[in-house]
């Protein structure tokens, strides 16, 4: 996943070059390249945060089912 993150970061860097003014390449920068990798990477990171959270959450817990609420503290 990463290695589509980078090959597209280096086209919309070669695309915002290109533009006439530093205005539009800014632009171009940002919104065809940092704002669709930042949401491609959130959407795509979501099962690993979900998973981390899960296995720090066993190890505060350990034993516990994840049908069971949690004890209170």
């Amino acid at each position: 996943m990463y290695i589509i993150a980078i090959g597209w970061l280096y086209v919309t860097v070669l695309m915002a070059l290109t533009e006439t003014s530093v205005v539009a390449g800014l632009l171009t920068l940002v919104f065809y390249g940092l704002l669709p990798t930042a949401l491609l990477l959130w959407l795509f990171g979501g099962p690993v945060r979900r998973r981390r959270a899960r296995i720090a959450a066993n190890a505060r817990h350990p034993g516990l089912d994840k049908h069971q609420p949690p004890p209170d503290a």
